[in-house]
């Protein structure tokens, strides 16, 4: 019989280191998980920080001007942006003729009103911004050459309904 001085330890210290192995990978699984969750969170805020303000339609003034040459188009899209609850105060040709507005439109607004327009814009997507100096949060919705029809509130809310998950994410 062999005395306990003489065994070898060998097959406990394999146990034991690979016992350290499995639990180092399942250590750096759940770590790699944990950045992979924080990656995707990080991106929905940035997502919903750069979303369009979910404002009430009737808090928002806008003037709809034509640029086209097509006959009485500004009064068809205020009469639907007003179907939407929009407040519409000036309908008319556009009064800066000397802009050339190309595809489907503009949207000019002040400082104040940015948030704003980003809003109208679901309405109006494909226009493109034309900042100005007003101080005023109207925003000046200059139908295009290539604008085809107003956003339906279908559409809209289908376009705001993954950026409001994104802001629960965060």
């Amino acid at each position: 019989m062999r005395s306990r001085a003489g065994r070898r330890p060998l097959p406990a210290v394999i146990f034991l280191l690979l016992l350290a192995v499995a639990a180092t990978g399942v250590w750096w699984n759940v770590l790699r998980q944990d950045q992979a969750m924080e990656r995707a969170q990080a991106a929905a805020c940035t997502t919903a920080s750069q979303a369009p303000p979910s404002l009430d339609p009737t808090t928002v003034t806008l003037r709809v001007f034509n640029a086209t040459s097509t006959a009485g188009l500004a009064t068809k899209v205020a009469e639907a942006l007003q179907a939407r609850g929009f407040v519409v105060s000036e309908v008319g040709n556009d009064p800066n003729p000397d802009i050339q507005v190309a595809g489907v439109g503009e949207l000019r607004f002040g400082p104040a009103g940015a948030g704003t327009a980003a809003f109208v814009r679901l309405y109006v997507p494909g226009a493109t911004d034309r900042p100005d100096t007003r101080a005023t949060s109207i925003v000046d919705v200059v139908i295009g050459p290539d604008f085809q029809q107003v956003a339906s509130a279908e559409e809209v809310a289908a376009t705001l309904s993954p950026l409001a998950s994104a802001e629960a994410a965060c």
